[in-house]
């Protein structure tokens, strides 16, 4: 249980650091919201389709729609795979944007994924691995209105999550609960820029359990960016932070048989 704090709170601590180095800054607020549904085929099979939609300046202005799907294999209770697909577009935001010509782009990606669960007491610990290959539309001219070029390039992500239930021993139907969780996000690779760090999420987040099939989670979230690229020879993070909404819906297709 200690070493399992100390773990997140080294990860806040490190989210709080990068926050203090004097580099460019660009802050942003922002609001996410999810939906994320998983459907049961068997005891070890599902499929697994997201959709998010992101916004800054509140919900004036697009910051990127998110479309994530794959197959699970969960041998077990503590272990479960996936293998999948994202398609992501960015839009233009804030002051410095991602893409240094101010444009819209796409990032198509191959992932996979294994998530290891495991308990401590009434909390529940969740770490994520994920693997990722992007292919990252870019502009080879300023006076292009869609892509014309691909860049390649390798991300892996590491999420440590923990939940605990605020009114009884375990999360039940029709109970509150507790979510905290911190994710990195390292790139790497020949087409990587200056951001082998590419972001860092920090999330603090209340849940309400409906019932088996349905659950919906909100609360605060803070994203760290680094952008790939250098403006008057500075490393420039992007500081955003506001709220995310999600609802989580499960199907199983077990009990109609």
């Amino acid at each position: 249980m200690n070493r399992n704090l100390f773990i997140l709170l080294v990860l806040f601590i490190s989210n709080s650091s990068l926050s203090a180095q004097n580099r460019i800054q660009d802050n942003n607020t922002i609001a996410w919201a999810g939906i994320f549904t998983t459907t049961k085929f068997n005891d070890k099979w599902s499929w697994h389709a997201e959709f998010q939609c992101r916004r800054v300046e509140g919900i004036k202005t697009p910051q990127q729609n998110l479309f994530r799907t794959g197959i699970n294999y969960q041998p077990n209770k503590k272990f479960l795979f996936r293998l999948g697909y994202t398609h992501a577009e960015t839009f233009p935001y804030g002051e410095y944007t991602l893409n240094s010509m101010g444009k819209q782009y796409s990032d198509n990606r191959a992932f996979e994924m294994i998530s290891i669960a495991d308990k401590v007491n009434r909390i529940d610990l969740t770490h994520r691995f994920m693997l990722e290959q992007r292919f990252v539309g870019k502009y080879s001219s300023a006076s292009l209105t869609k892509e014309d070029e691909i860049s390649y390039v390798n991300r892996i992500r590491y999420m440590f999550r923990m939940q605990m239930p605020l009114q009884k021993k375990v999360t039940s139907n029709h109970a509150t609960y507790l979510v905290m969780y911190d994710e990195i996000f390292i790139g790497f690779g020949k087409n990587v820029g200056e951001n082998v760090f590419d972001q860092n999420r920090i999330g603090v987040l209340f849940g309400y359990k409906f019932n088996e099939m349905l659950k919906i989670e909100g609360g605060y979230l803070s994203q760290i960016v680094q952008l790939g690229r250098e403006v008057d020879n500075k490393n420039v993070f992007q500081y955003n932070s506001g709220v995310m909404l999600n609802t989580i819906w499960g199907f199983d297709l077990r009990k109609s048989k």
